[in-house]
């Protein structure tokens, strides 16, 4: 009879979570295989009318760890394999989402409380956050108990309209930004680099003569905020060949240029400061490193460069995601395309006014 996989707890006993008519039942013994046999003898009885018994063992079963405790382990278990930032996002979760439970077993906690819980979190934090939280959860629960969460409702997401450059601001940042100590972080983001690939990018990779740089590696912040070098980018097509458009960019870099080490020393908070006092006092958009390669995505669009450059030179893995995400139509292009409509229909307008059309 098909039971879930038992699985070895910390203590050395083993362990299954069975789940019965809406009933969680677990079942625990010093062999695999004794409480592999327990576990079906109890579905067993269950199937053929009885109530399922508590499991036959002289002990009372073994509680599974708390939700805190099954996060820290699941951590633990994939620290070579997550990224810093990824466990700084989980150590955030872990200390300030559905505290209620965090310190109650996994044995104790019914699809009810998950539900309760989702419902009162969703009063206190965006649906981003709280669908990465549930997430979490859901992959740690899975994972350490083998209990497959139930379908929570959630509050739908809206993405985020991030502030961006259109095509007439632009040629106004790049005036405003010559000559700042974090020019080069600045247009190398206009550029389509993302925040961890600046902070990474090294002097070894940025080829002047032949104006081009390689993008290759990340740093991201630890759970102490502290950049941790990688060698992967975010994704395969991370890692590329970028030719460098902005002549500023070029000119900051040949004065700058160094052997080797990094090209941007300075801090991203740093970076995040200046980059937000030099918008504020030009009066431009309120724009984030983010912001900024999200304005050479719209730039792109706006000059109608083809898709497949565009996601080549900013490294993304789909049209898909540059489509959804990243790629912002300017007012000034919406208002192109008004035009053309509202001149398409005026001069549909004259035609009938004059009699030029058929009616039927």
């Amino acid at each position: 009879m098909k039971v879930p996989k038992a699985r070895k707890l910390p203590s050395g006993k083993w362990f299954i979570q069975l789940r019965l008519g809406g009933e969680s039942i677990p079942v625990s013994a010093r062999t695999e295989k004794e409480c592999t046999r327990q576990a079906q003898l109890i579905k067993s009885e269950y199937l053929a009318g009885k109530r399922a018994p508590a499991a036959p063992d002289e002990e009372e079963p073994e509680k599974l760890p708390t939700l805190a405790e099954a996060i820290e382990s699941y951590m633990e278990s994939r620290s070579n394999i997550l990224s810093p930032a990824t466990i700084r996002g989980y150590e955030g979760i872990k200390r300030n989402r559905f505290k209620g439970l965090m310190d109650r077993s996994l044995s104790d906690i019914t699809e009810d409380d998950y539900m309760a819980a989702c419902n009162a979190e969703a009063r206190l934090c965006g649906a981003k956050t709280l669908k990465n939280a549930w997430g979490l959860v859901k992959s740690v629960v899975k994972a350490e108990a083998g209990i497959t969460m139930p379908e929570i409702p959630l509050p739908q997401v809206v993405p985020n309209a991030r502030d961006f450059l259109d095509a007439d601001d632009i040629p106004k940042f790049i005036a405003a930004v010559h000559g700042s100590k974090y020019e080069i972080p600045f247009l190398l983001a206009l550029s389509s680099l993302r925040r961890s690939e600046i902070m990474a990018l090294r002097w070894e990779n940025v080829d002047l003569p032949h104006r081009r740089i390689k993008v290759k590696g990340a740093a991201v912040p630890d759970k102490n905020h502290k950049l941790v070098q990688k060698a992967e980018n975010k994704n395969r097509s991370s890692t590329r060949i970028i030719p460098i458009l902005i002549d500023e960019l070029h000119a900051a870099l040949a004065a700058a240029e160094q052997p080797s080490g990094p090209v941007v020393t300075c801090g991203p908070d740093a970076i995040r400061r200046a980059l937000h006092k030099i918008c504020e006092a030009n009066k431009l958009p309120s724009v984030t490193l983010h912001g900024l390669r999200h304005s050479f995505a719209s730039l792109a669009y706006h000059l109608k460069v083809p898709e497949q450059i565009t996601m080549e030179i900013g490294g993304w893995s789909d049209n898909q995601t540059m489509r959804k995400i990243y790629t912002h139509i300017a007012q000034s292009d919406i208002k192109r395309y008004e035009k053309a409509f509202e001149g398409f229909f005026k001069k549909n307008a004259n035609k009938n006014a004059n009699g030029d059309s058929t009616s039927l």
